[in-house]
């Protein structure tokens, strides 16, 4: 009796971990809407031991990781995603006693919500014990990810390439469609190549996965059935900016370049050309320089950075820690049935007294034909 009840324990708990690994995302809410909270930068380390970083002299007694943890609650309490990413420097290994339970204490707050989430690795996540494949197999293990070590039989740098796809409406002509899709990519952490200096960079294994599954994605979508004219609107999640985020200055971005500079490779790898070439991707969203939170434009492509959101990472004293939130939204039919994507929309959280909501935006818009409304791309 006793072996009959451990192996039907056994069977429940699989079932339970196939149900949460099989998840499918879709768009759900009765107004069309997918909502995704991007996380930059918890730099998490040991709970209520570890120091705030750059705030008030008055806050640093009673500031520490569980601010960080506090802020998570709030944000998800507030704007209830569909899709919670964390884009990298999730823990801060250096300063981590224990990166296994940095991390299940960072994430946690999506866990206990059952949220379901996705992470990318920055440059300070595998500074402890653990190496970078060590911390992304930690993390691929752990309740509601979706998150994944690499795709399968494909030879690739990094650790944490993959892509996750979002059905329409249930029950709408697109619902048993992805129309959005989400692609997420190891930037790595510093150079290996002994003669460039600084930081990681996305590398040709890395651009021609993303190719092929793009491509693979668009075919999909345009062939029956209801094949569709054009591709799914596409976003992209990663750690390390672009060197093309060093094309904006005030005049032609939403938000603030308060960093020190634009952190990425010293060296351009051509994903952004990579990007506008397979013409999916309407968005990339970054971390790493924790005092930009702007999105600007390019060629198309909105390039945007959430801004830094742990306590144990650098900022500064008075500028509040911040999330960014994207929504895409779906069309009516002529029928009055759920269509495609129509819109893309994103706004910034604030962890003031009031949880402010600060530069909403549309990053894009479809237009009648199916082409982007260029009188959109700035609009509040």
């Amino acid at each position: 009796m006793a072996n009959h009840s451990i192996l039907l324990c056994f069977f429940l708990l699989c079932v339970l971990y196939s149900s949460v690994r099989g998840q499918d995302l879709r768009f759900r809410k009765r107004n069309g809407e997918f909502k995704i909270v991007q996380v930059a930068d918890m730099h998490y380390a040991n709970g209520g031991s570890t120091d705030c970083l750059d705030v008030f002299p008055n806050q640093e007694a009673t500031c520490s990781d569980l601010n960080t943890t506090a802020f998570l609650y709030r944000v998800f309490r507030d704007e209830n995603p569909d899709l919670v990413v964390f884009t990298g420097d999730n823990i801060f290994g250096f300063d981590t006693t224990n990166p296994t339970k940095s991390m299940d204490t960072a994430f946690f707050p999506a866990l206990s919500l059952k949220l379901p989430w996705a992470a990318v690795l920055g440059n300070h996540d595998q500074e402890s014990s653990l190496s970078r494949e060590a911390v992304m197999r930690h993390i691929i293990t752990m309740p509601h990810t979706l998150s994944k070590l690499n795709p399968d039989k494909i030879q690739i740098d990094g650790f944490g390439n993959y892509h996750v796809e979002v059905g329409g409406f249930q029950g709408s002509p697109l619902g048993n469609k992805s129309v959005l899709n989400l692609y997420f990519l190891d930037s790595g952490d510093y150079s290996t190549v002994a003669s460039v200096p600084g930081y990681g960079w996305i590398k040709a294994s890395q651009q021609v996965w993303f190719q092929r599954t793009s491509s693979d994605l668009q075919e999909k979508y345009k062939s029956g059935p209801q094949p569709q004219k054009e591709a799914a609107p596409g976003l992209a999640y990663f750690h390390i900016p672009l060197p093309e985020y060093a094309s904006f200055d005030s005049s032609n971005f939403t938000g603030v370049k308060e960093d020190t500079g634009i952190s990425s490779a010293s060296i351009n790898s051509g994903f952004f050309s990579t990007l506008v070439e397979s013409g999916d991707v309407k968005a990339v969203f970054v971390g790493h320089d924790h005092l930009n939170d702007f999105c600007g434009k390019l060629t198309g492509i909105q390039l945007c950075y959430a801004g830094g959101f742990g306590y144990h990472a650098y900022g500064k004293a008075g500028w509040s820690r911040r999330a960014r939130v994207v929504s895409a939204f779906l069309e009516k039919t002529a029928d009055g049935k759920w269509g495609g994507v129509k819109s893309i929309k994103t706004w910034k959280r604030l962890d003031d007294e009031y949880m402010s909501t600060i530069d909403s935006q549309v990053l894009w818009s479809k237009g009648p034909t199916g082409r982007r409304r260029k009188s959109l791309s700035k609009q509040n």
